[in-house]
């Protein structure tokens, strides 16, 4: 999977989220673990990535089987 098409959405939450990030954060989302892994990797980091506005995506793209408040290293997912 290609973390490409989330560019941006992980740097600002004013920014749409693109189909293919969508696309990805539903296929990731399945397994808060792995989301969770993803967004506090090193890739991701070196990327730019914002924990605390990555965590956001899956509540922007109405994927709602994330359980309400899975705490994820320093967030908790909205």
């Amino acid at each position: 999977m290609k973390l490409s098409p989330c560019a941006t959405a992980p740097q600002d939450e004013k920014v749409p989220v693109s189909a293919g990030c969508r696309r990805n954060a539903q296929r990731i989302g399945q397994n808060p673990n792995c989301l969770c892994a993803v967004l506090l990797s090193d890739t991701a980091k070196l990327s730019g990535v914002k924990p605390q506005v990555a965590i956001t995506i899956p509540k922007r793209c109405n994927i709602t089987k994330l359980p309400a408040d899975y705490v994820c290293g320093p967030c908790t997912i909205p």
